[in-house]
């Protein structure tokens, strides 16, 4: 026998996973690390290359990075702001571009609605550094 509430409280759950599929929507990028080596000539130093991937409208948290990033737009389009280098802008396939280090990355997203899009990160970075820390560099 169901319960009288029992079909609120469907609704209730449902809007709730509702919203936490939202949420999750907010930070969705994918990222694979392709290499990571110490550098020579830079002692102290690694050099590591991942991929980041974004579904269709997906996007990153206003997010830090240790070290020099460069970024290089694999497929797709991406929309980029960094608190050093200007105003959002977007950045196609074989475009690039560079966030110094201290500098906050506060937007970095998928600029379309309907196509994945990619980029290579290639950091430089303390030996055993964290590369990427949600919030603020300050």
């Amino acid at each position: 026998m169901l319960h009288r509430k029992t079909p609120f409280l469907t609704c209730v759950l449902a809007a709730f996973l509702g919203m936490c599929a939202t949420l999750v929507a907010q930070n969705d990028e994918r990222v694979r690390k392709l290499f990571s080596g110490k550098l020579a000539n830079v002692p102290g130093n690694t050099l590591t290359a991942e991929v980041v991937e974004y579904p269709p409208d997906g996007k990153s948290r206003v997010h830090h990075h240790a070290g020099s990033v460069f970024a290089y737009v694999l497929t797709g389009s991406i929309r980029s702001q960094n608190s050093a280098t200007g105003p959002a802008r977007i950045y196609k396939a074989g475009e690039s571009f560079f966030e110094p280090p201290g500098s906050d990355h506060l937007i970095s997203e998928n600029a379309s609605a309907s196509e994945p899009a990619s980029m290579l990160a290639v950091h430089v970075a303390q030996d055993g550094a964290v590369l990427t820390k949600s919030g603020n560099a300050k």
